[in-house]
């Protein structure tokens, strides 16, 4: 059969090798339906299995099934095999010395992590416990079959052996110890708490938190001033310092206001040893400690330069103020708030400015054994409503607060015993069941509503120091509050708001003559009260150059014009002298009326009508209106006409 024209030139193209559209054409015979590629899509699908022979060996492998192994070959390259870092010894005893000095310092930042291994740096506090007689035995270690030389001793002479042995004596719990026939296992166990006591203690919850911690650079835990040690999550904290020990924790004592000055005072600098502490004030129109906290939060955002924004979580104790926290530092409502725990059920993200944004997280109650129900219940972590029996937990409140707050809040003078209290307290709120008799439970309810609520005056007196106060000639590092702007809403007795205004006085008094005695060698004369001065007093003479704390509507371009005026200011600008400042404190009225002059006058938008001026729909806007007189005598001539021709055509 011949070849047509087409065909051979088809032939011809193909033997040449020239164009990619000859593939393209079929052939009769040729099958067309499966190609090159769709044969691999298809060997693909089919593969994963071993193909096996008649007998069941395997033929041939299936991917990454054979056990065969290339030979390796390691590229003769010098990086491979030279140093790529080298330190001495010495240069690593330095390093960690410095780092052992300063890691547990919580005011000190790491800003640069070297390139070293930290694990092997950082040597263990604690030892590890050697089984050494599961190891080696006795008689293996010791006597004629021996085999070492040098036995391993944890003690190495008699002093240590004494002082351990001194150590252990101290640290003695006998509630630990297994050997006393009290510790002994027994044949029945405790009694599980109740489902209401288990309270932030879910699954969920604790995964709430983790959400919160893994997605923060700066943790708040928010503590109740009335207890800030049992409101303290101490597991949390070690679970901070052990696996996220780049992220910053700081302490807020909320609350602040239902305990006296002094006692805010004491605990801040009590637990200022461990991390920051700031003590805080939640409300939207009397707060204390906003700016200072928005202060502390913006150093942190230039720490954190390198990041777009950073992440503050709130995490604590159910309802001590996390919510509210958060809403002052808003000044509105933007996470909803109730005297109750339990309020806040999942995670919220809030934005406070352009680069700091606030995590909400629910409340937590870290598993304690030490706490008592009676204890769990009066942290404020449990629903009232769900306490089968609150008259149980009033006898522990009225030991806790002092007699005299209990007679002014429910005005009972005296009582016998609790269950009196009770009954008197119903009698006078009536709250009677039948037959008259006391509610024993709704009157232990209204207490434990009080108690929460912070209506009765309580808290935790704080620990005495027992170092000596620091000398004044340290620096004031950070971040400075004034404590006695606090306005305590707790109607507190005298003798428990003084307590130590005494003290205070004879230090101030002593100081006050260390000062005269030094001032009396130096020249009588005094210049005027600095504004530097003040503020350094007031934000700390070491920290920071921050902006004032707007939070609604702040704008990049304000912020930077604050910036450039605080920085123009600490570059040197001259300051004006004594005289000058004389002048101007003589003469304020006169600087304020000339100011008024020099500013240029302001003219008032005035509001324009748009129809009045604008030509709509071609209307002609010069017709000239006529006057209302013209118009009131052209309706009345009008209606004149109309009543005449209706009387003509009754006629």
């Amino acid at each position: 059969m011949g070849q047509f024209k087409k065909e051979k030139a088809r032939v011809a193209r193909s033997k040449e090798g020239g164009d990619d559209r000859a593939t393209n054409i079929r052939v009769k015979g040729e099958n067309f339906y499966r190609d090159a590629k769709k044969l691999r899509y298809i060997n693909m699908l089919k593969g994963g299995k071993a193909i096996r022979n008649s007998a069941g060996k395997i033929v041939k492998a299936a991917d990454f099934q054979s056990t065969e192994v290339k030979t390796a070959r390691v590229a003769p390259n010098r990086k491979w095999f030279g140093n790529t870092r080298v330190i001495g010894q010495k240069a690593l005893e330095d390093f960690r010395e410095s780092l052992g000095a300063k890691i547990h310092d919580p005011y000190q930042v790491l800003l640069k992590q070297n390139k070293l291994p930290m694990s092997l740096l950082q040597d263990p506090t604690k030892q590890g416990r050697m089984h050494i007689l599961e190891t080696e035995s006795f008689s293996s270690t010791f006597g004629a079959k021996s085999q070492r030389k040098k036995p391993k001793l944890a003690i190495g002479s008699m002093e240590e052996l004494m002082t351990k042995v001194d150590e252990e004596h101290d640290n003695y719990q006998s509630s630990k110890d297994t050997s006393l026939l009290a510790n002994k296992e027994k044949d029945f166990v405790d009694e599980a708490r109740a489902w209401y006591l288990q309270a932030g203690q879910s699954k969920r919850i604790w995964n709430e938190l983790y959400k919160v911690i893994d997605s923060s650079d700066v943790v708040i835990h928010v503590l109740d001033a009335r207890d800030p040690l049992g409101t303290r999550c101490r597991k949390i904290e070690d679970f901070i310092r052990k696996e996220k020990p780049h992220k910053h924790l700081i302490f807020v004592l909320n609350k602040c206001d239902l305990i006296p000055t002094w006692a805010t005072a004491k605990w801040v600098s009590y637990l200022s040893k461990d991390y920051p502490t700031l003590a805080f004030h939640a409300s939207i129109n009397n707060s204390f400690g906003k700016g200072s906290l928005i202060q502390l939060l913006r150093q942190f955002s230039s720490l954190h330069s390198d990041k777009k924004q950073i992440q503050i979580g709130f995490i604590g104790y159910p309802n001590t103020g996390k919510s509210s926290i958060i809403n002052t530092l808003k000044a509105k409502k933007v996470c909803n708030v109730a005297p109750i725990p339990g309020e806040t059920k999942v995670w919220q993200y809030i934005t406070l400015m352009k680069r700091i944004y606030l995590i909400d997280c629910p409340g937590v109650v870290p598993p304690n054994p030490e706490d008592s129900e009676t204890d769990i219940i009066l942290k404020g972590s449990v629903r009232v409503e769900n306490v089968p029996n609150p008259e149980d937990n009033i006898p522990t409140i009225l030991e806790r607060v002092r007699k005299e707050y209990i007679q002014r809040t429910y005005n009972i003078m005296d009582w016998t015993d609790p269950n009196d209290f009770l009954e008197q307290l119903a009698r006078k709120t009536g709250k009677l069941l039948k037959k008259g008799e006391p509610d024993f439970h709704n009157a232990a309810m209204l207490v434990l509503h009080d108690w929460l609520r912070g209506r009765i005056p309580y808290y935790v007196p704080p620990p005495e120091d027992e170092k000596p106060p620091e000398s004044k000639e340290k620096k004031k590092i950070g971040v400075e509050q004034i404590f006695k702007n606090i306005a305590v809403s707790s109607n507190y007795l005298e003798d428990d708001l003084k307590k130590e205004e005494f003290k205070q006085k004879k230090d101030e008094s002593e100081d006050e003559q260390e000062d005269e005695q030094e001032k009396e060698g130096e020249a009588p004369a005094e210049d005027p009260a600095d504004w530097d001065e003040i503020f350094e007093s007031v934000v700390g003479e070491e920290g920071p150059v921050t902006k004032a704390p707007v939070i609604e509507g702040e704008e990049e371009e304000e912020e930077d014009q604050v910036d450039s005026e605080l920085e123009m200011s600490d570059m040197g600008e001259e300051l004006p002298s004594g005289d000058e400042e004389d002048e101007e404190e003589e003469n304020p009225r006169k600087k304020k009326k000339a100011a008024k002059e020099e500013a240029p006058s302001k003219k008032k938008k005035i509001g324009v009508h748009y129809y009045e001026t604008a030509n709509v729909k071609n209307r002609n806007r010069n017709k000239v209106k006529p006057d209302e007189t013209a118009k009131k005598v052209l309706n009345s001539r009008l209606k004149g006409s109309a009543q005449a021709g209706s009387k003509r055509k009754r006629r």
